[in-house]
């Protein structure tokens, strides 16, 4: 205890001043006092791998951090150690993947990214900042930023998509949210943007795969979400698994000390993802120590769980092979957000039971995350207006995801107890009428694939699926269905099959469920496929023979209220997808922003760019997705028609709500450089807004366009428009819009 009276009586004697001045005194002053094994400890987040012995949960953790060796982990006892028995008292940082919500799970982000609502997200984020808080937790692996084309890549799930415009925005609202004003605020958190850089475009969409693309492609396609996250005060970054110019992200100075920190201005610190200095020795870039030093020298701070740093840099001090200052500096960053959380005034303050109490799983936090759900669907067909739901009959539920609590969860979820979680079975059953019946058949298993049962099982035997309980579960579903006068079935991806680790090949609904499917059509009866799943999905045969889909995603602890209020019409979805429904999985990579191509499609010749077998437009979107009601467009008036310099174009469309329900509408705004010194895409989001139109009404939505939005990165990477001609595009989504020219002089 008296460690930490010292800790505190040096803090208060800092004499006042700025805050930065006060900081830096304070940490010169406590690293003057560490010997160099203290100050490697605090760069060193505890698992048990590495040179040192293994670290369990228990004491062995506790002995390492009462010698001051570890500068991060979790547990109100490691903290307690670090204060009270270690030398120095400097408290432990605790980070988790608090990715959609801490107890209170929201929806996946990439469902969130649907919403094209920054505020909702912020405010999202803010809870979970409010719950992680008080149960010991100060700092989360999120936002992930990483932009992606690839859908079977499974961290798509963790996402905004693939657009780095709208992937920008939500980037900065995750910030904002979890590290509020005042990061020393007992509700507030560190925000760690992951994955630095550019690991969305792995290849092949296999998880820890390698990335190779141009400069050009880097900043103007991938590098912005990052940058917007750093620019809202992101206060840690987390290096990814892949290489950047044949240079692991972990070992690469132009990543993270030229790019990140000399250029974009980052003070924060960088931990690596989970034993990637140790990885690199994979990648062909020598052993232990070798990659260690080239870590430390590329402007990485901490070593999550190899223990590397620990483990090497002593010897490699030594060996002149890094410089005490290289070693400070590091230490001196994380130190600096342990300051700036307030951990070496209030350590504990993190740890509030009372508060826990009152803010987890509390109804207004649950209130939201069924807001949340809701707004996150996308209604992706409703042929003949089947939906929304009469609220009468009966009504058939079946499939396996439909009465699953730990899957509507999705990756990355925090909570454990599923008795809160509603399932989509108890979310229609609670909205059920008294004059509604609900029937229910789970009618199938999620695969009946034996590799994708096997590839991650611990079990010792093989697990197979009984050819008879198959059987029965789809005669039961057939009974039920033809009971019934309305069928809603439930399908997709259970929750491991999306996130980290988690890549598919084949992204089409199992054999199995497509069997039950078309067992369900088979009875006559109108068929709503419901779809619970972490990534887009190949859906062509389901797009050609049922008559509505709702995409729900893993919609959280909330997802079976949130997606019955769709179902029933009480809420009108108005969500829009942030990813593009291929085809099938030989369109892919498959994305709305492309480049280009010299032989455009030309079905009259043969010889243009094209495929023989599928048509080169995606199923879904980009931006796409439909309503209970309608909304017309006018065409584009524009402010003016020529433009000189720093002028500003207004764009403005009147919707009309032509419908007979009340609805909301996602105007986007994209533009086009035809003729530039590179190639750019045939179109890129620059702008959306979310407008609600009661049933007639029409309203002006405008959107201000100044030479910032015309800005590109060229092939010297200077960032920088070209006068000429623009085109202006503005619709429902990236392929239905209605567009009008510009000039725009400089």
């Amino acid at each position: 205890m008296k460690n930490y009276t010292l800790i505190i009586c040096l803090l208060l004697s800092v004499s006042i001043g700025a805050q930065n001045n006060n900081m830096e005194t304070f940490i010169d002053s406590l690293m003057n006092r560490m010997t160099l094994e203290e100050k490697l400890g605090q760069l060193n987040l505890s698992s048990g791998v590495g040179n040192l012995p293994v670290i369990s949960e228990g004491e062995g953790k506790i002995e390492f951090i009462k010698k001051g060796l570890i500068g991060a982990s979790g547990g109100y006892n490691s903290l307690k150690a670090s204060v009270e028995e270690s030398r120095m008292g400097i408290p432990v940082i605790t980070g988790r993947d608090i990715i959609h919500g801490y107890k209170t799970t929201f929806p996946i982000p990439l469902a969130m990214s649907c919403m094209w609502d920054v505020e909702s997200i912020e405010k999202m984020a803010r809870i979970s900042a409010i719950e992680a808080s008080c149960d010991g937790i100060n700092w989360t692996y999120s936002p992930m930023v990483d932009i992606s084309r690839d859908p079977r890549w499974g961290r798509v799930a963790e996402g905004a998509g693939e657009d780095v415009y709208l992937g920008s925005k939500i980037a900065e609202a995750y910030v904002k949210g979890y590290q509020g004003n005042d990061l020393s605020a007992e509700n507030t958190i560190l925000a760690c943007v992951k994955h630095f850089a550019l690991y969305g475009a792995s290849e092949a969409g296999r998880d820890y795969n390698t990335v190779d693309m141009s400069k050009i492609s880097m900043f103007q396609d991938y590098l912005p979400t990052y940058k917007a996250a750093f620019d809202a005060g992101a206060a840690t970054a987390m290096t990814s698994f892949n290489v950047i110019d044949m240079v692991p992200a972990t070992g690469n100075k132009w990543l993270m000390t030229d790019l990140l920190r000399d250029q974009w201005g980052f003070n924060g610190f960088v931990v690596t993802d989970f034993t990637a200095i140790n990885e690199m020795m994979h990648h062909g870039l020598g052993d232990l120590e070798t990659v260690a030093v080239k870590a430390l020298k590329a402007g990485v701070d901490m070593d999550m769980v190899g223990q590397s740093y620990i483990g090497t840099l002593s010897q490699s001090l030594k060996e002149g092979k890094v410089s005490e200052d290289e070693i400070d500096l590091a230490c001196q960053r994380v130190l600096e957000a342990k300051y700036k959380l307030g951990l070496f005034n209030k350590p504990f303050q993190y740890h509030d039971k009372k508060r826990a109490k009152k803010v987890l799983l509390c109804d207004e936090h649950q209130d939201y995350a069924r807001e949340l759900s809701a707004k996150s669907c996308v209604l992706l067909k409703n042929n003949n207006n089947i939906l929304p739901l009469k609220n009468e009959g009966t009504i058939a539920v079946i499939g396996p995801l439909a009465n699953t609590k730990i899957d509507m969860l999705g990756t990355w979820a925090a909570t454990r107890d599923t008795e809160p979680i509603i399932t989509i079975l108890e979310g229609i059953q609670n909205a059920a009428s008294k004059q509604t019946k609900v029937l229910y058949a789970e009618g199938s298993f999620f695969t009946e694939h034996p590799y994708l049962l096997n590839i991650n099982s611990k079990s010792n035997g093989e697990i197979t699926i009984d050819p008879k309980e198959s059987e029965a579960k789809l005669k039961k579903a057939i009974e039920t269905a033809n009971r019934s006068d309305v069928i809603v079935a439930v399908l997709g991806e259970p929750r491991k099959w999306s996130g980290e680790a988690a890549s598919r090949s084949d992204i089409s609904i199992p054999a199995c469920q497509k069997r039950l499917l078309q067992e369900l059509l088979n009875t006559g009866k109108p068929v709503v496929l419901v779809l619970s799943n972490g990534r887009p999905l190949t859906l062509t045969w389901e797009n050609d023979n049922v008559d509505a889909i709702l995409e729900t995603w893993h919609a959280g602890v909330q997802a079976g209220n949130g997606i019955a209020d769709v179902l029933f019409g009480a809420y009108n979805p108005s969500g829009k997808i942030t990813m593009t429904f291929p085809r099938n999985v030989g369109q892919i990579p498959i994305y709305y922003n492309h480049k280009k191509t010299g032989r455009p499609i030309d079905h009259n010749h043969k010889f243009t760019s094209k495929y023989l077998d599928v048509p080169n437009e995606p199923l879904f979107p980009f931006g796409y997705g439909l309503s209970y009601t309608s909304f017309n467009y006018s065409d584009i008036t524009l402010s003016k028609n020529t433009l000189e310099g720093d002028d500003k174009l207004i764009a403005s469309v009147e919707i009309t709500n032509s419908g007979k329900v009340d609805g909301e509408e996602i105007v986007q705004l994209y533009i086009n450089d035809p003729k530039a010194s590179v190639s750019r895409s045939v179109k890129e989001l620059k702008g959306f807004n979310k407008v609600s139109l009661a049933a007639g009404e029409t309203k002006t939505v405008s959107f201000t366009i100044t030479p910032e939005e015309l800005k590109f990165f060229n092939s010297e990477l200077v960032y920088d428009w070209e006068p000429g001609e623009f085109n202006i595009y503005i619709g429902t989504n990236s392929s239905e819009v209605n567009s009008a020219s510009i000039v725009w002089n400089k």
